[in-house]
């Protein structure tokens, strides 16, 4: 199977990555130069921010490839490759939403960097969100950005996640696509535009299939990607739903499954 993988993409938050954020440095550093040897490339695809989940691999940043805010930018080996903006429009509705909904503590996640508003949400808020969005500024008032706006990352209470994703659905239908990562975090993306089409995009410039595709995951924001991907693996402490769509089950990312599996693999 080893020389049949020529793309290996992995989430990372509750996948790649342990609940402090870390991961073993040198032995993901050996099994990169192993990947590197057999041809294939390495992609983080997250929902993070693209200096969040760089800064996790400045050593090796321009040796891997980076999709980044749910599919909204890739960058292969240092060069950005593509970028997707929100429609100006959907921009000022999902503004509109927000002031009308306060239990949804709102992010606007431009190209240049995240923005809470004030009076919206707390100081606590802003310093959690700041440990995800690494570039993060407060703002009087989220209409006066000037950014290229990727998409909105919403917080809900965790018991209304499936209540929130609904009333998105038919709020913004064609406009805008709710993917939750749990825990009653929601991203608002453009339609279409999700992990699995970022993959598509760098499969048709490497000239490879989704047969020699393998994917990690553990959200909802994987789904589409695992789908996408022949050699697909949920991790151990993934729900029932992502697991349901994989045909491998690998350890918890607790136990490095990533890295147990890439060793297995290369």
């Amino acid at each position: 199977m080893q020389n049949d993988i020529k793309l290996v993409a992995t989430d990372i938050d509750g996948t790649f990555t342990h609940a402090d954020h870390t991961y073993d440095v040198e032995r993901f550093k050996r099994i990169l130069t192993r990947m590197n040897a057999a041809g294939c490339e390495f992609v983080v695809a997250s929902g993070s921010q693209y200096f969040t989940i760089r800064n996790l691999f400045a050593d090796c940043a321009d040796q891997i490839n980076f999709i980044s805010e749910n599919g909204a930018i890739i960058e292969s080996h240092g060069e950005r490759l593509f970028t997707q903006e929100m429609a100006e429009p959907t921009i000022q509705a999902m503004i509109d939403f927000a002031h009308h909904h306060s239990e949804i503590k709102m992010v606007m996640c431009g190209a240049q960097s995240a923005y809470c508003e004030r009076g919206t949400v707390d100081q606590a808020f802003f310093d959690l969100t700041n440990f995800y969005y690494h570039h993060l500024e407060w703002v009087d008032d989220f209409s006066d950005v000037d950014d290229q706006i990727l998409k909105f990352a919403a917080n809900v209470p965790e018991e209304k996640t499936d209540e929130y994703m609904a009333l998105f659905r038919e709020k913004f239908a064609g406009k805008v696509e709710p993917t939750s990562s749990g825990f009653g975090a929601i991203d608002l993306i453009v339609p279409g535009n999700h992990k699995a089409a970022a993959l598509k995009h760098l499969v048709q410039r490497w000239d490879i299939t989704p047969a020699q595709c393998a994917a990690f995951g553990d959200g909802g924001n994987d789904i589409e990607m695992l789908r996408y991907c022949n050699h697909s693996y949920a991790m151990a402490n993934a729900p029932a739903e992502v697991k349901q769509v994989t045909q491998n089950i690998c350890p918890s990312n607790e136990d490095d499954g990533v890295l147990v599996t890439l060793d297995q693999l290369f």
